[in-house]
């Protein structure tokens, strides 16, 4: 019996290629997807409950620090808090798994042949399933406080499947490149805290000095939040350009990750 040798020259468009083996790895995918979420609460006692008691821990001291200086601007802050911080952790605490994905399975990639990116797909499928129970457990914590839950909530998935676009594409670019230069993780951990203040968490844009206006408009992680905090908090739909700007920024994000990655896959195992 031959063993199949793997032969990146012998590969046709490497994009394609490279999904449609995630899909023939497809069972391995799901196991490792799983594994991300298991490991995630291994030895915790209350388990699932973190993915929702983390944020509400944090909703609950940033709305007794800010709630009396955004009163007067915002309406059910602790609500529009709420959707922000789950929108945030699962984009940051997703791609700072991806920067370290490759080096956790080093031990397999260099024995047998999976395909490479399947690592950085697994972290943010975890990170989809975390999120899906959030947002349902934040649905439940909404209707206990009865506050008002809009039609307009057919919409977050959506938004959840561009943000999940997004974040992919991120995981992918940075999971290389950390294999590349090993500062890499530092550094985007220093990232995505200055990102944090640049993207209205917290605070509405309202509150921002018109110079610094521009600032946030260029953040598609803005215009992905609006799509994701809208429908729930506001009862509203995006308009067309935000819309535009958030599938925009999705769509690049991918692209660019996955061709970034790819470029970057045969080397990958001789540096990790």
């Amino acid at each position: 019996m031959t063993v199949p040798v793997y032969d990146s020259a012998a590969r046709g468009f490497l994009i394609v290629e490279e999904i449609r083996e995630l899909f023939r790895f497809r069972e391995f995918l799901r196991l490792a997807i799983l594994h991300s979420v298991a490991k995630r609460y291994k030895r915790s006692v209350l388990g699932v409950l973190w993915t929702l008691l983390n944020p509400l821990l944090t909703m609950a001291v940033l709305t007794f620090v800010f709630s009396a200086a955004f009163s007067s601007s915002l309406q059910r802050y602790p609500i529009y808090l709420l959707t922000g911080i789950i929108f945030w952790q699962f984009f940051s605490q997703t791609t700072v798994q991806a920067t370290h994905s490759l080096v956790w399975g080093s031990g397999l990639l260099k024995r047998v042949y999976v395909p490479r990116s399947i690592f950085v797909v697994a972290a943010a499928g975890g990170g989809l399933v975390n999120l899906i129970v959030s947002v349902m457990m934040l649905i439940v914590i909404m209707a206990i406080l009865r506050q008002p839950f809009y039609v307009t909530g057919w919409f977050l998935p959506v938004a959840i499947l561009l943000l999940a676009m997004f974040t992919l594409g991120v995981g992918l670019f940075v999971s290389a490149l950390a294999v590349q230069f090993t500062d890499v993780v530092d550094m985007y951990q220093m990232v995505i805290q200055i990102l944090f203040w640049f993207t209205p968490i917290m605070y509405p844009k309202t509150v921002l000095p018109e110079q610094y206006v521009w600032l946030i408009n260029i953040n598609p992680l803005y215009h992905l939040l609006e799509l994701f905090r809208a429908p729930l908090y506001n009862g509203w739909i995006p308009g067309p350009n935000t819309i535009a700007a958030a599938a925009g920024a999705s769509v690049i994000s991918l692209l660019m990750g996955w061709w970034f990655f790819i470029w970057q896959a045969d080397r990958i195992v001789y540096r990790i």
